[in-house]
């Protein structure tokens, strides 16, 4: 979203858990378009507060999975918050055997949905 829509939005991401990695596979096709994760790191929405970013700060959460919006969905109801569920589709079922184009071909796709629904979203 920084990339698309500069400093004028104040963004954070955050899911469910915060003990993943980012994915190889996230900050290879993400560079390709200009977008560098790799000092990106994964925090939970408790990890976020505990930060000091109160989710009565924000104005909408995106869910990008069913279980990051039923999250969402709890956290909305102590907070108003605008949630909005984004249907991505999940690059790791991709499978080992696939080989790495055909990983890099699922991540990509779910990569530009997100681009899409910002751009939908936003213009």
């Amino acid at each position: 979203m920084k990339k698309l829509y500069g400093q004028d939005v104040y963004v954070q991401s955050a899911g469910i858990r915060s003990d993943l990695e980012i994915d190889g596979f996230a900050i290879t096709v993400c560079s390709e378009i200009g977008v560098e994760l790799d000092r990106h790191r994964t925090r939970s929405f408790e990890e976020m507060e505990k930060h000091g970013d109160e989710l009565s700060s924000f104005d909408m959460v995106v869910a990008l999975t069913p279980a990051s919006r039923g999250k969402a969905e709890g956290l909305t109801r102590f907070h108003h918050l605008e949630l909005e569920f984004w249907p991505v589709s999940d690059p790791s079922g991709a499978q080992s055997g696939d080989g790495r184009e055909a990983k890099l071909a699922a991540y990509r796709t779910a990569r530009d949905e997100i681009v899409s629904y910002l751009r939908e979203r936003w213009g």
